[in-house]
């Protein structure tokens, strides 16, 4: 059936692992989870609940009957209520004791926040992956010189490896923002409608005790070991802003690096995979864009704006809660999941498959070289014996009659020339054109990038050296 409108997330972008986090299998079955967790800690604490009907719905678990469960929420309007009916429809004995004194945003916000959780995994072992991928490239190329650009002018210069510290570093960046928001996800345990955990407190015959040690035992057969301390019904929706704003910085750090790629691109200097039969353009047969680099920098503006939804969420929750959120975040939290998966699996291929092109690189560097090297000449000049002042107005006006030659008359740069004519320098054609290696300016480049690689993105490889298993970016840079 293709009359019916698809999600390009889901169809085209994201990957099958990052799908199933959000598919409605896996919620649910979640759901199920949660209930059991409940009714096997309200048994533990002395609530009437036996084992034969915990065992019940553990059997019963993933089978789901999706056409009873729309009949149920047609019938009910409520989807927490049709889906308790129709696990209840499959576990006749434990019926009775499912879902006993929760509230709806028992399953629906303490999935989230574990949906939440198995998504930012996904996503930081696929940021370790990019980073070693990157690793390996700065790695080879950490000496290789290239133009620096500032303003998008030629500046001083770097290496090919160096700029690809800077992506790096950004990566590092978010790699800390997920590990920080990985640690800190609290499970909203079974705080009742308004948060006071009333209905469990009354269940328990007024032993808070009990009802703290249900909260405590919920969260750690989910894997959790904090639960929100305080809560309206639901879980603030601070999380989720804080959740997304992660995402967006992630996406900030793809669109950096697939804008420079475009560039780059652009320069004939390094270029994305392109495949072998792959079409540039349907008009242009010879032509090489830059797709996915495009694609991450489209998807990635996508985030930064999904950012602010959650935002907004978040500032316009009333008391204990209203539901003006929901409709919202199921669409902008998995949304922002899988485009930012999306991203990062563009991010992966582009970064394991970077071609350089070293000549374009030298052409481009000796366009510009004659104008960097005229510090280097002035103090050569300067230690013969020259004036500074009188010397670098000379090189003023001979780079302003080189320039004009290059750019209004399309010739080439002659300033080395002009100034190896000029006697006031004293020096030779063949001493001014030993100030032209390259790898003369590009400072501590090399030394840079092998301290970055060492000190910080070694040990991030070391640390998730599961994930990088089977990848082919497992050696140690």
């Amino acid at each position: 059936m293709k009359d019916t409108y698809e999600s390009p997330l889901a169809s085209r972008y994201a990957s099958r692992e990052m799908l199933y986090i959000f598919s409605p299998d896996k919620k649910f079955t979640t759901w199920r989870r949660l209930w059991i967790a409940l009714a096997r800690a309200e048994m533990e604490l002395g609530l009437p609940i036996t084992q034969g009907q915990i065992d019940e719905m553990e059997r019963e678990k993933d089978n789901i009957d999706y056409e009873l469960a729309q009949q149920k929420e047609k019938e009910l309007r409520h989807d927490v209520m049709a889906h308790i009916h129709a696990y209840g429809a499959l576990c006749p004995s434990a019926m009775p004791i499912i879902h006993l004194g929760a509230t709806s945003c028992y399953v629906g916000d303490n999935t989230d926040i574990i949906l939440m959780r198995e998504g930012l995994e996904l996503i930081r072992d696929k940021l370790v992956r990019i980073l070693a991928s990157l690793a390996k490239f700065a790695e080879e190329y950490k000496a290789l010189p290239t133009l620096g650009y500032t303003h998008y002018q030629a500046a001083q210069m770097v290496t090919v490896g160096k700029r690809a510290t800077l992506w790096m570093n950004e990566l590092l960046m978010d790699l800390e923002e997920v590990e920080y928001r990985l640690d800190n996800l609290k499970l909203l345990g079974c705080k009742g409608t308004t948060g006071t955990q009333a209905s469990f407190l009354e269940l328990f015959g007024g032993d808070q005790e009990k009802v703290l040690e249900l909260d405590r035992k919920i969260a750690a057969e989910m894997g959790f070991d904090k639960v929100q301390p305080v809560s309206g019904q639901t879980y603030t929706r601070k999380v989720d802003a804080a959740v997304l704003s992660t995402l967006s910085g992630i996406a900030q750090s793809a669109h950096k690096f697939g804008t420079d790629m475009r560039l780059l691109c652009h320069m004939k200097e390094v270029e994305e995979p392109f495949e072998k039969h792959q079409v540039g353009s349907s008009a242009m047969p010879y032509k090489r864009n830059p797709m996915r680099s495009e694609r991450i920098c489209a998807l990635a503006r996508y985030v930064i704006s999904d950012a602010m939804n959650p935002a907004m969420t978040s500032s316009l929750q009333w008391f204990e809660r209203t539901l003006d959120d929901s409709a919202n975040k199921r669409i902008a939290v998995s949304e922002a999941f899988l485009a930012v998966d999306s991203i990062l699996n563009l991010y992966e291929n582009v970064s394991s498959n970077l071609v350089v092109h070293p000549k374009v690189i030298q052409r481009h560097i000796m366009e510009e070289l004659p104008f960097m090297a005229t510090e280097n000449i002035l103090m050569d000049a300067v230690k013969r014996g020259g004036n500074r002042q009188e010397l670098h107005e000379r090189i003023r006006t001979h780079s302003l009659a080189a320039g004009s030659q290059v750019k209004d008359e399309g010739k080439p740069n002659d300033l080395l020339e002009r100034i190896a004519a000029d006697p006031v320098f004293g020096l030779t054609k063949e001493e001014v054109m030993q100030h032209l290696n390259p790898s003369d300016y590009i400072g501590c480049c090399p030394q840079q990038v092998d301290r970055f690689l060492a000190q910080c993105v070694q040990p991030v490889l070391e640390r998730y050296a599961e994930a990088l298993k089977g990848t082919g970016t497992e050696i140690k840079v």
